[in-house]
């Protein structure tokens, strides 16, 4: 199974921007990525009145877009999918993120603002680190909220394992592959 680590955090918290962050890094690394981003609200990526979402007004149970380099799909399902149903979807990557699943069992970046709330929300057991601008003495590694690098480091040892993409550093003796 292909690696996932969740972000979590409040809303407005500024989950979205670290995960820019953290792609970028680990692109920069030559990992390939897919991120699931969870909505408890539901979504529409349809804009109404165009000609997929016609499609699925009229009844289509699957509606599929394509381009010549990308491709989406949109699937009504009986029931809110898990992650792992959702991720076992997804072929040829080498580390998924999430953005959510706070109640999930993957392990977990809590992004931390002061002001926004006054406790983190996950156990210091479900989290491999914590994103803040605050000092806390909580077990768990902190990283600034700018520290991309510092939390692809934490995520190479604790989720991904020290994977060795193409052209990337091999981190247990140092060298190119």
């Amino acid at each position: 199974m292909i690696p996932i680590v969740s972000v979590v955090g409040k809303s407005d918290v500024g989950k979205t921007t670290l995960i820019e962050k953290l792609l970028r890094e680990i692109k920069r690394r030559g990992y390939k990525v897919a991120t699931i981003k969870h909505d408890v609200h539901g979504f529409n990526i349809d804009i109404p009145g165009k000609d997929t979402w016609r499609h699925g007004e009229a009844g289509a149970d699957n509606v599929i877009i394509s381009s010549p380099n990308k491709i989406a799909i949109v699937k009504k399902v009986e029931r809110e999918m898990s992650l792992d149903e959702i991720a076992d979807t997804i072929k040829d990557v080498d580390l998924i993120i999430t953005e959510g699943y706070k109640r999930g069992d993957k392990p977990k970046i809590e992004v931390f603002r002061k002001g926004v709330y006054e406790e983190i929300l996950c156990s210091p057991e479900e989290l491999i680190a914590l994103a803040t601008d605050v000092e806390f003495q909580i077990g768990v590694p902190c990283y600034d909220l700018d520290d991309a690098s510092g939390l692809v480091d934490r995520i190479e040892e604790t989720v991904m394992k020290k994977q060795n993409p193409k052209g990337a550093v091999d981190f247990e003796n140092g060298s190119k592959s």
